[in-house]
């Protein structure tokens, strides 16, 4: 009698721990980094469903937001206030695109995978950047892993 009592309470207490077991990954939105000038250090960031991202202004005039059809179906677009901090926790598996808006053009983006993240990679894929961005995206997509979603 006691054993099944031990595991039923076991097992509701995993349960009830695993939101503690989200992840927190840190995003710095820097003037200079290793990958450069003006850049998301890391500007690669694979998570699982229900993981936050906190992007930090780690340099002052950076802003993060989500770049539209770069994000999964039914996801919430994201963006923030220049200079200040976001936290976005992201519960939908996919891709997601973002960008510092004054610093675009410099190929100031990053990649957030979520789970396998590829039910939108094709769709992400297919959105038209400028010069550097397309670069930077061009190698940020070839590392994910990530292969597109059967049809």
């Amino acid at each position: 009698m006691r054993i099944p009592t031990l595991v039923a309470g076991a097992a509701a207490a995993a349960l009830l721990a695993a939101p503690a077991l989200a992840k927190d990954v840190t995003v710095q939105m820097l003037n200079k980094g290793k990958a450069g000038m003006m850049v998301f250090e890391p500007a690669l960031v694979k998570i699982a469903p229900g993981d936050t991202v906190t992007f930090v202004p780690t340099d002052k005039s950076h802003n993060v937001e989500s770049i539209p059809g770069m994000i999964p179906a039914g996801a919430k677009p994201f963006k923030s206030a220049m200079s200040q901090p976001l936290k976005v926790t992201f519960s939908q598996a996919g891709v997601y695109g973002f960008k510092c808006m004054p610093h675009y053009s410099m190929g100031m983006v990053g990649l957030v995978v979520v789970g396998s993240g590829g039910a939108n990679l094709a769709v992400a894929q297919q959105v038209n950047h400028p010069g550097k961005p397309k670069q930077v995206f061009a190698g940020l997509l070839s590392q994910t892993g990530v292969r597109m979603a059967a049809r």
